[in-house]
């Protein structure tokens, strides 16, 4: 019953405050995780073994993960101040405000018929290059990130913090920044970052499912569960996919498709439904994202509200 008061007490937080604009500890954190990243990687990396090049990643995921969790769980001990900081350490680690003030700008933009300015802000939020795409696309690329961030920047967040407290999202965001960071099968990262991004499939695997059941419940629920079963699996990322299919059949809308990452073009399986997305359907994926969120919300005080009635019968 705590945990899910703690939840919606950081929800509402984060609803009234956004995310810190000065100050976040996240950026801290992805300073500490470069000058990590300096230290361990090879002056001449062409001549590590693949064995110690994934040695060297994981040790500076221990390096990285292990202290801010143990100062986490200390901090979640203190009398009095443990639940201040608990509810702090969750409206931290939670975008949702975030994400939403992001997309918004995007629609907005559309809205008013300011196609550049839409492109610029699409590209705060996606790695893709926006400098060529049409409002269609804009569209697409918005809602692709609207949803996937909703289960990497809240689900997740919420579901480690109901399992195991402020150590577990402390746990959980530091080891998705690393991902972030590192995660990337490039040249550079292709073994370095082996561990970081398979630490993060796993804190995922079940938040990502949990989000996309969520999607469909709270969407076209027969078209959500339809695309998740037949297009998740042809997704290049084991997560993102159930999240990415199930959210654009409940939405009923076609994602996917190429897409031109740092110079050259992906091409990327289709999700969803034949109907191209328009503006609209990004203020549509901003409200599935809310309405899941407060479903969980809900769901987690119901659940502690039940529990604490037969400990107290």
């Amino acid at each position: 019953m705590i945990s899910a008061v703690f939840l919606l007490l950081a929800v509402l937080l984060d609803r009234l405050l956004g995310e810190p604009r000065r100050w976040h500890p996240l950026v801290g954190y992805g300073y500490l995780v470069r000058q990590v990243e300096h230290a361990l990687y090879p002056a001449t990396p062409q001549a590590e073994p693949v064995w110690r090049m994934r040695l060297r990643g994981v040790l500076g995921i221990a390096l990285l993960l292990l202290p801010p969790t143990l100062l986490a769980w200390w901090l979640a001990g203190l009398p009095w101040l443990g639940q201040l900081a608990s509810v702090l350490l969750l409206y931290l680690a939670i975008g949702a405000q975030s994400l939403r003030e992001h997309a918004q700008a995007v629609l907005d933009a559309l809205r008013a018929g300011d196609l550049p300015l839409a492109r610029y802000k699409v590209a705060m939020i996606v790695s893709r290059n926006t400098s060529e795409l049409d409002e269609t696309a804009v569209a697409r690329a918005t809602i692709e990130s609207v949803l996937e961030n909703g289960s990497d920047a809240i689900f997740a967040a919420v579901f480690w913090f109901l399992l195991l407290g402020a150590p577990g999202v402390v746990l959980y965001r530091a080891a998705n920044t690393l991902d972030a960071m590192w995660g990337y099968r490039n040249q550079r990262f292709l073994h370095f970052g082996w561990a970081a991004a398979r630490f993060d499939d796993v804190l995922n695997l079940i938040p990502a499912r949990l989000t996309a059941l969520t999607y469909i419940l709270l969407g076209h629920t027969r078209q959500g569960w339809q695309c998740w079963r037949a297009q998740a699996p042809t997704w290049y990322s084991p997560n993102a996919g159930p999240v990415m299919a199930a959210g654009a059949g409940a939405l009923g809308v076609l994602l996917g498709g190429a897409a031109s990452y740092h110079g050259k073009l992906k091409q990327r399986p289709t999700l969803g439904l034949q109907r191209p997305p328009v503006a609209e359907d990004i203020a549509r994926a901003i409200a599935l994202v809310q309405r899941s969120l407060w479903l969980w919300v809900a769901l987690a005080l119901l659940a502690g509200l039940l529990n604490w009635s037969f400990t107290h019968a």
